[in-house]
């Protein structure tokens, strides 16, 4: 067992990007979550037409993209790590 902690390994881009995207991704969605609400709350009865079908899909789409995006982040995180811990 060693007493120096090992130096943590430098963030990458790829970290970065899926991090970002995830929380955009959950951003977006939420966004979209609302503006139904809101827009059920105003009276507005006909979501067949215009952008409604695509607010729909995000909504419900959404937050399981954002999941997979997280998970994905974590997977890379923690090979990243214990392939610098079995070097180090």
């Amino acid at each position: 067992m060693s007493t120096h902690p090992s130096p943590q390994p430098a963030v990458r881009r790829i970290d970065r990007i899926l991090a970002f995207a995830s929380l955009g991704v959950v951003i977006l969605s939420i966004g979209c979550f609302l503006s139904v609400m809101i827009a059920t709350w105003a009276g507005v009865t006909d979501f067949s037409g215009g952008a409604w079908p695509v607010v729909f899909l995000v909504q419900l789409i959404g937050p399981i993209v954002a999941f997979l995006l997280l998970l994905t982040l974590l997977i890379t995180s923690f090979a990243r790590r214990g392939r610098a811990s079995r070097e180090g």
